[in-house]
């Protein structure tokens, strides 16, 4: 984005959609927040990026307002169309999962959100913490947010955690695609497939982060794959889990096994010290249920 000297918004009650648009804009450009109503100069200033007002979708020019939009348009928000500019949106909507409803409940309310949700409409309040309250609360509050200020420091902390999320993932998602491979399993009358994951150095701090995201970006995979064989955190050999808890794999069976030293008594994971890859395959298809 273009060198951004100050971040506008519109004034009186907020949403989630600027407050996590504005945070993620914080994030990145380490600016003041001004809310008020954009005069057509600043519309026109690409160093005053102005959000979720001014009627405007100028990328160009940092204006990234999504009320102008049909009606009818698919839910997109401000920000997706910041998301979209930074080329995350894809990877944004993909880990996600919250970033969607949020599309919906910002351009077609609850009600309409509850429905596509296929969910009850008080669920939707239901939902709501003191957290969103308080968060949303205090930015409605105030005209000028600078750097200093703890709900200026706290939107910094969101949108750099939601940044990191989305890119770090990516980079193991990658990771993953290079080193992983999937094996198959002989069920009595079916063959079903595991991810495995082997063992790399430098050894990363959760092992097991993003298998199930890329599971899931394989879409072909998907139908038959029950189970994660991962490197153990805490010792030289690995984890094994049902991939969404899938119920044909229950690690109680192998409880008894003199390599397994330890199995969840609900059966949805298990640790063993074998590193042989036949090993681990025996143990997951004698897990199979």
């Amino acid at each position: 984005m273009a060198s951004i000297q100050t971040i506008l918004t519109h004034p009186g009650s907020a949403h989630k959609d600027e407050f996590l648009t504005c945070s993620v804009l914080v994030a990145l450009h380490q600016v003041i927040i001004i809310r008020r109503e954009p005069t057509e100069e600043n519309l026109a200033d690409p160093s005053i990026c102005v959000v979720d007002v001014g009627h405007v979708h100028q990328p160009e020019k940092n204006n990234f307002d999504h009320h102008q939009f049909p009606r009818e348009s698919t839910p997109t928000c401000s920000l997706s169309l910041v998301l979209q500019h930074l080329g995350l949106y894809q990877d944004s909507k993909q880990f996600c999962a919250w970033l969607e409803p949020a599309e919906w409940l910002d351009c077609r309310g609850p009600t309409d959100t509850a429905k596509w949700l296929q969910v009850e409409r008080r669920v939707i309040n239901q939902l709501n913490s003191p957290i969103d309250v308080t968060l949303l609360h205090r930015f409605a509050s105030v005209k000028e947010l600078k750097p200093g200020n703890p709900l200026w420091e706290i939107m910094r902390m969101i949108g750099e955690d939601l940044l990191n999320y989305v890119t770090s993932l990516r980079k193991r998602l990658d990771f993953i695609d290079q080193q992983s491979e999937f094996w198959k399993i002989e069920g009595e009358n079916e063959i079903y497939q595991v991810l495995f994951m082997p063992r790399t150095e430098p050894l990363p701090a959760e092992p097991s982060a993003g298998l199930v995201q890329y599971i899931e970006s394989q879409t072909d995979k998907i139908p038959n794959t029950i189970g994660m064989i991962y490197p153990d955190r805490r010792g030289d050999g690995y984890g094994l889990s049902r991939y969404n808890d899938n119920p044909l794999l229950d690690f109680t069976q192998i409880s008894k096994e003199a390599d397994v030293h330890f199995a969840h008594a609900r059966g949805f994971m298990a640790k063993t010290s074998a590193i042989d890859p036949e090993r681990l395959r025996a143990l997951m298809t004698s897990a199979l249920g």
